[in-house]
């Protein structure tokens, strides 16, 4: 067992560090091998120089019952099949449709959802030199190639969505860092546009298409500097998120072209970027192997999670693990015992209308719904990782305004003794089965960390935090890989001056913490001397409310961090059933969600691989 994990860790080639399950609160994922797309000679794909591989769905509706299609790219291939799940193994002999580019690979894609019916879908595709063809893979049709002469942009495209709720605009954005708005009802026109300033700002500017006719593109947007990675439409529409090599996540008003907020990686450039499924959190990836949680709202930095050891390649909310506690309004006037009395009675529920039961918790104040969002990120390090980000980290200082103090640092050290018992006695309640395993790492810090005496610490919390200490270690596999899932506490000054001291009373629990923080600390100094050339010094963004240093925010570790491929990952999608992820090599996973692993019976996988139902 423990030469299989160092193996695992060495990261050699031996086959049986891939892991094809993993375990979280809310049961097994199970690799489904029979459900794997690729291409049809499921070759592994020579990746050397080749562009991502991506994936796009879509759900065209029909009356079978099995209405979605998958798209990728391999290459200078494309393919379009029907995406079985985890209904039935994937048959690769019948793609709905194949093509191979000459010249140009394919970057990127994306269904219009909204006019996606079972006889025609609108797809657009963006290729690495800088041209965008809309085709309909069920019609087999080339209705438009755009930015045909490159005459608009030559540089790679790096991101192609439609507008949400447009059935005739979408946007580019290219390796240049512009971005571009069309129309797929004009023209491009057969000379280089002219362009006139529409509105500019710090960092970026916005230009419309000077013509007599009008004519695509609609808007340029230049943005930061160095490429423009990817972009992402808030869940409303109104807002645009974007990321770009120059390290910066800018988010915009789209309708009236204003920069809403910014935030700097903590190093390089990022690479990734998505939005929670109420619009209240950005989380961002990049060349820092972080992921980086910005609040919409506070346009700030709330938290930091480290687990990988490459770039981010991917991130992504699970709207459907995402889960809602619902209450009564309460006051919290009584002391920690009345306080705790009252958590009991929070019950917790899957949230299958996550959006609905959101957008109820967002109009009101009085915070009578509360959420634990889950969100997952892949890497070039090979590896999976789920977060899971809780109401402690959301809200540090609530519900027991007295535990307030007079730095952001101290706030970061010393959890809210209520927001420990939030956490124990969900644990309590569900004997540490589901909800409450899902933040163990706040029980095993809270006893370790140093506090200030300024700050309340009563008996009762302490030893409701001991118990469940003791219960968080005893999980075993679970509670390690979750180890710190939310910590409001894990990095601060004083929490890392005092690591000696801790490491004596709580060595087993403490040494992933601590040797993952040393790690990051060290090395992001030696990286940030290279930042120095960039136009943007660190020295004047680390430690402002844009880039605030490890030790003035919370780190998160993953629930689960798991080695899942050979290649680099490039794709991670969450369906209802199943999450969906890719490497570069050209192979598609479907993970099945605990208790969904289905009608794919093992005997009859082997005899029935053209898919017919087993």
């Amino acid at each position: 067992m423990l030469i299989s994990k160092m193996a695992a860790e060495g990261g050699g080639k031996e086959m049986n560090e891939i892991k094809t399950q993993f375990t979280t609160r809310e049961g097994v994922y199970k690799l489904l091998t029979h459900s794997e797309y690729s291409r049809p000679n499921r070759v592994p794909f020579n990746s050397q120089g080749s562009n991502p591989v991506k994936v796009s769905f879509v759900n065209v509706n029909d009356q079978s019952g099995n209405g979605d299609r998958i798209c990728f790219n391999v290459g200078r291939e494309l393919y379009f099949y029907i995406y079985k799940g985890v209904r039935k193994a994937a048959d690769l002999s019948k793609p709905i449709d194949k093509r191979i580019y000459k010249g140009t690979q394919p970057t990127c894609h994306d269904f219009n959802h909204l006019t996606a019916t079972a006889e025609s879908v609108s797809l657009l595709v963006g290729f690495s030199a800088g041209q965008v063809q809309l085709i309909d893979p069920i019609k087999k049709e080339t209705s438009k190639l755009f930015n045909e002469e490159r005459l608009i942009d030559k540089s790679r495209v790096t991101c192609v969505k439609w507008v949400p709720g447009s059935e005739s605009l979408f946007l580019v954005s290219h390796a240049s860092g512009n971005m571009y708005l069309y129309n797929v009802e004009h023209t491009c026109g057969t000379t280089a546009p002219h362009y006139q300033l529409l509105k500019q700002g710090e960092n970026y500017s916005v230009h419309t298409c000077k013509s007599k006719s009008t004519r695509n593109p609609l808007l340029k947007w230049t943005v930061g500097e160095g490429a423009l990675n990817e972009f992402a439409f808030s869940p409303d529409g109104k807002f645009l998120a974007c990321v770009s090599q120059d390290g910066f996540l800018r988010v915009f008003n789209f309708d009236a072209v204003e920069l809403h907020g910014t935030m700097k990686s903590y190093f390089g450039g990022l690479l990734c970027v998505c939005w929670s499924p109420d619009g209240k959190y950005i989380v961002a990836g990049g060349e820092d192997d972080l992921v980086t949680v910005w609040s919409f709202l506070d346009c700030r930095v709330i938290a930091r999670g480290h687990g990988h050891k490459s770039w981010v390649s991917v991130v992504a909310f699970d709207h459907y693990t995402t889960s809602v506690e619902e209450s009564d309004p309460m006051e919290f006037s009584g002391s920690d015992e009345d306080f705790q009395d009252q958590m009991i009675h929070f019950g917790r529920d899957r949230a299958n209308s996550t959006q609905s039961r959101l957008s109820k918790r967002n109009s009101t104040d009085s915070r009578p719904v509360s959420v634990t969002y889950r969100f997952g990120s892949v890497g070039q390090d090979t590896q999976l990782c789920l977060w899971d980000l809780t109401e402690d980290i959301l809200f540090p200082h609530l519900p027991l305004s007295r535990t307030r103090t007079h730095t952001n640092v101290m706030n970061a050290t010393s959890p809210p003794a209520g927001a420990t018992i939030i956490t124990n006695t969900s644990s309590n309640t569900t004997n540490g089965n589901n909800s409450g395993a899902n933040t163990p790492g706040i029980n095993s810090i809270a006893t370790t960390l140093p506090r200030s005496n300024s700050l309340p610490h009563s008996a009762g919390t302490t030893t409701t935090t001991a118990n469940n200490t003791n219960k968080a270690s005893s999980g075993g596999g679970i509670s390690s890989g979750i180890m710190d899932s939310a910590i409001a506490t894990g990095v601060s000054k004083f929490a890392t001056l005092s690591l000696h001291d801790r490491k004596e009373r709580h060595h087993e629990k403490d040494h992933k913490r601590n040797h993952s923080m040393g790690h990051i600390s060290s090395k992001s100094s030696d990286k940030l001397n290279l930042l120095t050339k960039t136009k943007t010094a660190p020295a004047k963004t680390l430690g402002t409310l844009l880039c605030p240093r490890m030790e003035d925010v919370p780190l998160l570790e993953p629930l689960i961090c798991k080695k899942i491929a050979h290649e680099r990952l490039t794709v991670l999608i969450f369906l209802e059933d199943c999450l969906v992820t890719a490497c570069q090599e050209g192979f598609i996973c479907t993970w099945a969600r605990p208790g969904k692993v289905g009608l794919l019976s093992s005997q009859n996988q082997a005899s029935s691989p053209s898919g017919t139902v087993v």
